[in-house]
Parts: structure tokens; sequence; C-alpha cells
């Protein structure tokens, strides 16, 4: 691509993280590349390519399930740096909120302008395939070697043009064992409310970033010590600061020690699971209170789950085709208390089933729930149909009534009345 790139008569370099990580002998994920080439030329080279992005215009070129991200190099020079005449294009291409949040950045440059562009100095090294060398302007390549997180320029103006460097900087952090540099470090908890400010779409992503890439219990210790949490889950930030050895935290620290256990060994992880264990302390919480006022447990729980969820989605924009299973996941846990004939078997074949007896496993772990009573459920499904039906039958439906909020389904008499029997056969009216 790179070399199509200069074939065509542009600059093209290989950037950022993925230079980073071939110096600290790892083996990038993903590959970015910076050119001179505008978006729309960039389309032209390459057919396979999609044009995205308001507020920084990227072109990413698809090789089959790989997605190649290509940026034209950024202009640094403020508006006021630049001639009267180029007011106009300037104030179309760049823009600014009240706090000093980039609104849009689209206005192009040169290699030795868009390094001031980028966020961290280790994320700022070029590899030019020219002559196979390492265009270094800020000391990225001693920084990395050194294992320090350094911003470019002023730490606060970085801060406040782009807040989600704030969560940046915790998950690279986490992710490379890196130190922060003081004066990168200083200003966060300060300016930590400014990701109010953030599209919480994108507060999406970054959770996923943060949670879903192996590092998950690393990035959430580096999102306390910052203060970013109340900032990104304030209803979680809430319960662990009420109960911070609680069965919440408990459940948290094992759940996302399970996802990075389950992303290194490349199985898969999903964000329902992921949410249902960030949310879960907040959710059983105003359950209780809701049942302790007088609302029946199912309902109590459902609206729990509806509250804390849609709060939650005002700041991080989950999908509903995350919300809705993890609603529904959650919802199956009592059901798991009840082992009796047919609701047992009926639960086995729920098409969330699954899902659901993972995170009553995790339950089990973090002692929310008797281990045997899980351990029950696990040897259940080793068994075929008929020893399923044995064991079903063998637990008394007395002994577990009431344990997701309802009683046992009852045979329903018809009454017949009787002749002569008073009201039986009642004489007719005048």
């Amino acid at each position: 691509m790179l070399y199509r790139l200069k074939d065509a008569g542009y600059q093209a370099f290989l950037v950022g993280g993925s230079v980073r990580d071939l110096l600290l002998g790892i083996v990038p994920k993903d590959f970015d590349v910076a050119t001179n080439a505008l978006p729309e030329e960039i389309r032209r080279v390459f057919r396979n390519c999609r044009l995205i992005g308001r507020r920084f215009r990227l072109a990413h070129v698809h090789f089959g399930d790989e997605i190649i991200e290509v940026a034209t190099f950024r202009a640094s020079a403020a508006p006021e740096e630049v001639d009267d005449e180029d007011h106009r294009e300037v104030d179309d291409a760049r823009a600014h909120d009240d706090s000093g949040r980039i609104l849009r950045d689209n206005l192009y440059g040169s290699i030795d302008a868009d390094v001031w562009r980028r966020d961290f100095t280790a994320n700022a090294l070029y590899y030019n395939i020219a002559d196979f060398s390492v265009w270094d302007y800020v000391g990225g390549a001693a920084d990395v070697e050194n294992r320090i997180l350094r911003l470019i320029g002023d730490p606060e103006v970085r801060y406040r043009e782009d807040p989600v460097r704030l969560l940046r900087a915790a998950r690279f952090a986490a992710k490379l064992g890196f130190t922060l540099h003081a004066e990168t470090r200083a200003p966060m908890r300060e300016l930590a409310p400014l990701l109010a400010g953030v599209p919480a779409a994108r507060l999406f992503d970054e959770c996923l970033k943060l949670f879903l890439s192996g590092h998950a219990v690393a990035a959430f210790a580096r999102l306390q010590e910052f203060d970013l949490l109340p900032h990104l889950l304030p209803a979680l930030a809430e319960e662990l600061a009420r109960e911070p050895d609680g069965e919440a935290a408990r459940l948290l620290r094992l759940g996302l020690a399970g996802t990075d256990a389950r992303v290194h060994a490349d199985r898969a992880v999903t964000p329902t699971f992921l949410f249902a264990v960030l949310l879960y302390g907040p959710i059983m919480r105003l359950a209780a209170e809701r049942s302790a006022a007088g609302v029946p447990g199912p309902q109590a729980f459902a609206e729990a789950a509806d509250a804390v969820v849609a709060q939650q989605v005002r700041r991080v924009a989950v999908p509903k085709r995350f919300t809705l299973p993890l609603r529904e996941l959650l919802a199956l846990q009592p059901r798991f208390e009840r082992r009796d004939g047919r609701r047992a078997l009926a639960l086995l074949n729920h098409p969330r089933f699954r899902a659901a007896y993972d995170f009553f496993v995790l339950r089990a772990e973090a002692g929310a729930v008797p281990r045997e009573l899980a351990d029950w459920w696990t040897e259940l499904q080793t068994l075929n149909a008929d020893e399923r039906l044995e064991r079903v039958n063998a637990v008394a439906p007395t002994a577990e009534a009431g344990a997701d909020g309802d009683q046992p389904p009852r045979r329903r008499r018809r009454r017949r009345g009787r002749r002569g029997a008073p009201g039986a056969n009642p004489p007719p009216t005048a």
C-alpha cells in the first residue's frame, strides 16, 4: 500500500502505534499510514477506499477483513497564524468549542507540521519506506526506550483540544506498562470533567479499546488512579465508593480478569457481557432498594436495569443490540435458583442460556450465589436428555418455590354444579 501511494507520486509513511510496537518488539495489530495525498486523491488511488469522519477526514482502505487507516498530513498553525486571505479556508477546515475542544480539523499540511498534531511522542514516529529510516521529530524513540508516555506540547491545551486523550493516556499506560510523564499527568484530574462534552458514541468506542483489548484490569486501575472513572461510568464509580470490597467489586475484578484471559486465548468477547459486569453492582443495589419499597422482585429488577442502563447510555452510547441482551442476561439470573422440572429444562433451551450461565458462574466465584448451585448447572449440561430429566425431577419443587419471585404452577379444578345443590340450578325468575 505504501509503495502504491509512492508510485502514484505521493509521500507515504507508516506512523503511530505500529512503529512504536515494532520498536518494543510487539507484533502490531493494525497499521496506520500518513501521506501528503488528500482524502479524495487517496480514494482515486484505491478503489477499495471509503472516506469517513467529519471531525478528522480519514480514508479507510479495505483489504478483505483488514482496514488500513490513511490520514493526510495536518497543519499545526492556528487560525490567527494564517494570512488574512486564508482565514475563510482555515475557519471552514478547523473549529473549536469554548473549552478548546477541536470540533473539526481538516486543515492539511506537511509532515513537519503533522507531527505536532499527534498526541504522544511515542506515537509520533514515522517509518519511511524510501530509505527504511524512522523519522523522529519529538524524541519519541527515546521515550519508547525509557517507557515514558509524554504528550507533545502543552498538556492542558492538548487535553482541551481532545479530552479523549485523557482516556488514551490511561489506555496506553495500561497496555504498554509506560509511566506517565509528570507534566502529562499533572492536569488529568482537574480536566477529567471535560469528558462530559465528548460525544457518547465516541466514548463507547473508547470503552471497547480500554476493556476488550487484553488489558482491562490494568486499564481500570488507571481510570481509578487518574480519577476518570466517575466521568465515564458514574454509577459504577458511585457503587465502588460505597463498597470498595463488596460483591460488585469482587465480580468486577473477576469479570475483567476473565475478559483479559479470553482475549489472550483468542476467544470471543462481547460488549454485552462487558457492560453486564460493569453495571451489575448499580443494578442490583437499585433493585434491592425498589424491592424493599414494596415493588415485586422481577419488576424491581427490570425497573432497576432500565434506569441504570438509560443513565449509562447518556454518557456512553452502548447500542441497543448490546443493551437488550444485557437486560435479558441479567433477568435470567434468578431462574438459575429454580432447578425443578420443566423450568430447568426450559432455561437450558433459552437462546441466552450460555451467556447467562457464564455470568451466573462469575457470580458464584464472587460469592454472590452458592458455588454448588453453579456446579449443578455445569454438570447438568454434560448429561443426556434422559439423565437431565431424571436429575431435575429429583429436585423437590417445594424446596425452591419462590426463588425467582413466583410460585410453582397449580392445577386448577373446574367447579361443576350438582343437581339439588344450592345455587347449582337456580329457578327461573318470573
